[in-house]
């Protein structure tokens, strides 16, 4: 029951770029079509999920052991720009037209806070490999749930008449600001399934 208050907390109480503003960069700068932006959640969640199986490993078995504690972040930033490395190798050769539609944000993967974050997060909250995998899962769905609703706004704003002062990103801004007002409407929900669940 943990693993699905994980799960549903992860995506709709504490989503990582709406509630936690973390990854607001791919966030907005691949969110004008739904087919770049499900592209770039679905490349978010293989490298998120991917990079904290790794970086727990690496914690627990070389850092941890050796004292290293304070190699943490560099070692993650490492970790993470060899996955986003080899996921542009594969896009490349899988599908040219998302690949060249990610353009320069597929790099940017590597900068990406959301994953640096979400790989720390499961350190300091010191769950187990299976609850930080399922954390990290979680995150990324929610991370491209996000996504996906906004650039699904966006396509309907670039179809209606906007007013000139707010056209491009002031109303993506605007819209995303009241995206995340709807999600809020999820908090509290945890302690009800806390409840639910016996788990307090």
């Amino acid at each position: 029951m943990e693993y699905i208050l994980i799960f549903i907390t992860a995506i709709f109480i504490n989503n990582v770029v709406l509630s936690q503003f973390l990854g607001i960069c791919p966030f907005l700068g691949v969110s004008k079509k739904i087919s770049t932006a499900s592209g770039m959640g679905m490349a978010v969640t293989f490298v998120l999920t991917l990079a904290t199986i790794v970086t727990y490993l690496i914690q627990k078995f070389v850092l941890d052991p050796n004292n290293l504690g304070y190699l943490q972040t560099i070692a993650f930033i490492l970790v993470i720009a060899a996955l986003v490395q080899m996921v542009e190798i594969i896009l490349k050769k899988v599908s040219p037209s998302l690949y060249q539609a990610l353009g320069v944000f597929l790099p940017l993967i590597t900068t990406n806070c959301c994953i640096l974050g979400v790989a720390i997060l499961v350190i300091q909250k010191d769950y187990n490999l299976l609850e930080g995998v399922v954390y990290a899962f979680s995150t990324a769905l929610g991370f491209f749930l996000a996504m996906v609703l906004f650039a699904g706004l966006r396509e309907q704003l670039a179809m209606n008449k906007v007013p000139k002062a707010v056209e491009g990103m002031p109303i993506a801004l605007i819209t995303a600001g009241l995206l995340s007002m709807a999600f809020m409407g999820f908090s509290g929900v945890d302690g009800g399934l806390k409840l639910l669940f016996g788990l307090d």
